[in-house]
């Protein structure tokens, strides 16, 4: 409902008489709970890592993996994306899954938007490398 329509229906059925207005504020906020997968497959595949993007659409992630160089994000369709920590983040080491907060854009963005643990820390991600498998011999 629109204010417009709040508007017109109290002016309906005010009677003529005195109008009183509101005003509504309606905040929607979506927390992404992100599945971290605790133990490496069994035959692990080594990546390189080459520019990645800006933003990730927050619908594309699928998973996610903490690894010694950042937390390797794994999205929809097979491709995976490296979040680079502004800093060292030692509490995403103590639990197995962390939260991504989305922007108003519906993306996941380098320089802007952090990983949240539920120990309640956070970590910037300063930039997003993109995950090339290398070739085996």
């Amino acid at each position: 409902m629109t204010i417009g329509m709040i508007v017109a229906l109290l002016l309906a059925g005010s009677g003529g008489g005195p109008v009183m207005l509101a005003q509504y504020t309606i905040r929607q906020q979506l927390i992404i709970r992100v599945p971290s997968r605790v133990r490496p497959p069994a035959d692990p595949v080594r990546y390189r890592e080459k520019n990645g993007p800006k933003c990730i659409p927050a619908d594309a992630l699928a998973g996610a993996q903490i690894s010694n160089y950042g937390v390797d994000l794994l999205l929809k369709g097979g491709r995976r994306v490296r979040a680079k920590l502004a800093e060292d983040c030692p509490p995403l080491d103590y639990y197995s899954g962390f939260y991504i907060r989305q922007g108003r854009d519906g993306q996941v963005c380098a320089d802007r938007d952090s990983i949240r643990v539920r120990s309640g820390g956070s970590c910037e991600i300063e930039r997003f490398k993109r995950l090339v498998p290398l070739k085996r011999k």
